[in-house]
């Protein structure tokens, strides 16, 4: 039986798309048959054949304006949006150690960018009566490290709430909307990770990684998710094979939070 996603010609935006998951859905959507135009604020390198690259910060209003002008005069509308972008530089130390600014940066990183893309491509989802809409969040919201991530996890909470409210509100007029949030995911930044916190302890990468699945409180199925793995689950959300699916949050996290 073939099990074609149906999404060859489908125009899909990724943001955040020339590193770690982002770099991933995009390459996956576009192996898929889709046209994907993809954002990042410096373009890469070795870009993925048949991929438009917006340079644009998101964190900004500007940058998204930037993008959603291109792929309205340039394709016309959208597909699939998926919001991949995001990221924590807060530094750790629990909450007194979070200033305003960090606030502030992780909002703007971490749910403006969905808020205002949505806001300015949804519109011809709507008027067409069709489209997918997927935001990426985190197992965070629900397993936050008070020692680092209460401002990113917080963020990631407040995009699971709003995915909510969006997907109740334009289901019933034709665009899904869904959220995923995925666990440790071992992206080139998380990999840099794992060997700062090795060398602190004198280890090798594996025990980098060991080190920071017992913060996560273990990870059941012994390791980080990899990048294409979560795109996959995103690819078949986006695609008309889910097509009954909407309004729901799925997690991909190995088995690290232990409750439904």
């Amino acid at each position: 039986m073939s099990f074609d996603l149906q999404l060859d010609g489908l125009r899909a935006v990724v943001t955040g798309g020339t590193l770690g998951l982002g770099a991933a859905v995009v390459k996956t959507l576009a192996d898929a048959g889709a046209r994907v135009p993809t954002s990042a604020r410096t373009l890469p390198a070795q870009p993925v054949a048949g991929v438009t690259y917006v340079a644009a910060d998101l964190s900004t209003a500007q940058g998204t304006n930037d993008l959603a002008r291109h792929v309205l005069q340039e394709w016309g509308g959208v597909d699939i949006l998926v919001n991949v972008l995001g990221g924590s530089k807060t530094p750790g130390g629990g909450f007194a150690a979070i200033s305003d600014e960090h606030w502030f940066a992780e909002l703007n990183l971490n749910l403006m960018p969905a808020v205002r893309l949505d806001r300015a491509l949804l519109p011809t989802m709507l008027a067409r009566g069709s489209g997918v809409i997927i935001h990426v969040s985190s197992i965070q919201r629900v397993l936050p490290l008070p020692e680092s991530t209460t401002a990113y996890a917080a963020a990631k909470g407040a995009l699971t709430t709003y995915s909510k409210s969006l997907a109740r509100e334009v289901t019933p007029r034709g665009v899904r909307v869904l959220s995923v949030a995925p666990g440790w995911i071992e992206t080139e930044a998380s990999v840099a990770f794992a060997r700062q916190r090795a060398a602190e302890a004198g280890t090798d990468y594996e025990g980098g990684k060991k080190i920071v699945m017992d913060w996560l409180g273990g990870i059941p199925v012994g390791r980080p998710a990899r990048p294409d793995e979560v795109a996959d689950l995103i690819a078949f959300l986006a695609s008309p094979r889910s097509a009954s699916i909407a309004g729901a949050e799925y997690r991909i996290d190995g088995g690290t939070v232990p409750t439904v």
